[in-house]
């Protein structure tokens, strides 16, 4: 009895797992099983795999063929599998050597292609820290399987090449075939990228500082006013303020990006924070995450290290937007489901903007406004107290005036704001790497409170509006975390009472006009 064995990799969340692919050929009538946990598109990889073998000119044998994906109490899921067990069958038997450690991940056409798989940056960077560095994907695959550190990777186009280069025999392999180039995408560096300017904002002074703070210490951000007022052209305007990405955040947005194939994560590393803007009918698996079998990761997760933007917020379900409170805390999201469990890191900014009213005439003076109190309060509290705590900065937009509205040429560009913000986050890191943080929003209040404490003086105003209960436990940490970026942004080596009182007027409680 011949056994064949070969390694791949599974995926739950981004997390993968070294997967042993055992194949048995025994004396039987002919068959194909596969056990370990299948879904249906790994249970569909047995026709896949003979076909292939067929066209390529090294068929299966006619006998048994058992292959055993081990753990089998792990769910195995996708057509990533299919060349890892095609490879263990043929080593079975013995029409090609032993494969080592290589791990394969590929998914097998009926003409013998190998054809690309979704994940496969997350999938080798696991195979990686398992201590398997062999890896064989398809060839349109490779570039992306390539970006992981310490990853052997070799890229193939069809199978009977790779079984060539294992030991087959060369004289039955249909070597003569060769598949078409699949059109090659633009370089996203060759690409000239529109970023919008700052510049293009007219007026605007304080919605303008309170995005650039907002930039310097990765603060989450509320913009409340009239239609036309530029909420969106602003949070539009945010990620051009934001640094690039180091080595390891990269390599985290890539491996979501992959996993949800994403054309950024193909032929490089995503240097710039992405921007993630869903619509507001968006359901709550398409921005948290979910889906049917286990959890995909939703919008939140594809806003990792950049930003996340709900234009006309009060317009999403409340539960949707009450579903974010938790990673806007941790910065992760666990999503259970019968399936199973996955985790994705969702560390982004928030940016919300909203209308005063349902009519959006509630500002200034509203005498245009045709909405009751009732229908005010009753459209803004759907953005529940809890979420909106979590929310550094809350600012009132008002109109455009007219004299704002001719000017040209006088507002700072992307470049001279996005400079002010770069030094601001390098004072940030050079005071808070110790601490093993980057930014002044992820400091927590035991820190803010102990190491980075300010004197008593300093807080009083703060210290009288927690008494006084305008603001919570966490609201206080907040402002306080909105001081410390405020004085990076002055090359302060700590905030001031003027900070302190600064902070505070950007944290404006969203109310309802009366």
């Amino acid at each position: 009895m011949a056994l064949g064995r070969t390694y791949s990799v599974a995926l739950v969340g981004l997390n993968g797992y070294i997967v042993e692919v055992e194949a048995d050929i025994g004396q039987t009538l002919p068959a194909f099983v596969i056990l370990g946990l299948p879904d249906a598109s790994l249970n569909e990889a047995k026709e896949r795999i003979r076909s292939a073998a067929q066209n390529s000119g090294i068929p299966l044998s006619r006998r048994k063929i058992t292959a055993n994906l081990i753990p089998a109490s792990l769910p195995k899921r996708g057509s990533g599998f299919d060349l890892a067990i095609a490879m263990a069958t043929l080593r079975a038997a013995d029409d090609i050597r032993t494969t080592g450690r290589t791990v394969f991940i590929a998914e097998l056409g009926l003409d013998g292609q190998l054809r690309p798989v979704r994940g496969v940056l997350p999938a080798v960077m696991s195979a990686v820290q398992a201590g398997y560095t062999d890896v064989v994907v398809a060839q349109a695959n490779a570039a992306e399987a390539a970006l992981v550190p310490g990853a052997r990777v070799q890229g193939y186009k069809t199978l009977a090449r790779l079984a060539f280069d294992f030991g087959a025999d060369p004289q039955e392999l249909a070597l003569d075939f060769e598949p078409e180039d699949e059109p090659a995408g633009e370089d996203a560096e060759s690409v000239g990228v529109s970023v919008p300017d700052m510049c293009d904002v007219s007026g605007q002074g304080d919605a303008r500082r309170a995005l650039e703070v907002a930039a310097a210490g990765a603060h989450h951000l509320l913009l409340t006013g009239p239609p036309g007022a530029g909420k969106t052209m602003l949070a539009e305007r945010l990620p051009g303020l934001l640094p690039d990405l180091g080595d390891t955040e990269a390599m985290e947005v890539t491996a979501i990006h992959s996993l949800c194939q994403l054309p950024s994560s193909s032929l490089q590393l995503v240097r710039r924070p992405p921007f993630e803007n869903p619509h507001h009918t968006a359901t709550s698996a398409a921005i948290i995450g979910g889906g049917s079998g286990l959890p995909r990761p939703g919008a939140a997760s594809r806003a990792h290290r950049g930003i996340l933007f709900l234009d006309e917020a009060p317009e999403y379900e409340r539960r949707v937007l009450d579903a974010l409170r938790q990673p806007l805390e941790s910065g992760e999201l666990v999503i259970h489901r019968s399936a199973g469990t996955a985790a994705y890191p969702a560390r982004f900014q928030l940016v919300l903007a909203a209308n005063p009213c349902p009519c959006g005439k509630a500002s200034g003076k509203g005498v245009e406004c045709t909405c009751t109190a009732t229908m005010r309060r009753r459209y803004l509290a759907r953005m529940s107290g809890p979420l909106l705590d979590r929310v550094d900065i809350q600012l009132q937009v008002d109109r455009v005036s007219l004299a704002d509205f001719g000017q040209s040429g006088g507002e700072e560009d992307t470049a001279t704001v996005g400079g002010r913000v770069l030094a601001a986050r390098a004072r940030q890191l050079q005071r808070l790497r110790p601490l093993g943080m980057e930014t002044n929003s992820q400091v927590p209040g035991r820190v803010l409170r102990g190491d980075l404490r300010l004197a008593p003086a300093t807080t009083r105003i703060l210290d009288h509006s927690l008494e006084r209960g305008v603001l919570t436990a966490r609201g206080y940490d907040r402002v306080l975390r909105l001081a410390w970026t405020l004085a990076d942004l002055g090359s302060r080596e700590q905030p001031d009472a003027n900070d302190i009182g600064q902070a505070l007027s950007l944290r404006q409680v969203a109310s309802v006009a009366a």
